[in-house]
């Protein structure tokens, strides 16, 4: 019987047992660069926030926010 992966576990699955050198390069090397990595750092991404308590999310929102007005003012 075949086994059916969906894109969240084949990303699990390919970053599972990393060293966290190997997850930064992946991460670091996914920004800015090629589009088709945005899934696999989308599925990285909701993985934080499932775990995060809601200081935490609030943080990385906080952080989004201030960002995207950054990036308005600089327009």
């Amino acid at each position: 019987m075949a086994v059916t992966l969906n894109l969240r576990q084949a990303i699990v699955q390919k970053v599972k047992n990393k060293p966290d050198e190997d997850i930064v390069d992946m991460i670091e090397g996914s920004i800015d660069y090629d589009e088709r990595a945005l899934p696999g750092l989308g599925v990285l991404f909701e993985m934080i926030w499932k775990a995060s308590s809601s200081e935490a999310r609030q943080q990385l929102v906080d952080t989004l926010q201030s960002k995207l007005k950054s990036d308005q003012a600089a327009k």
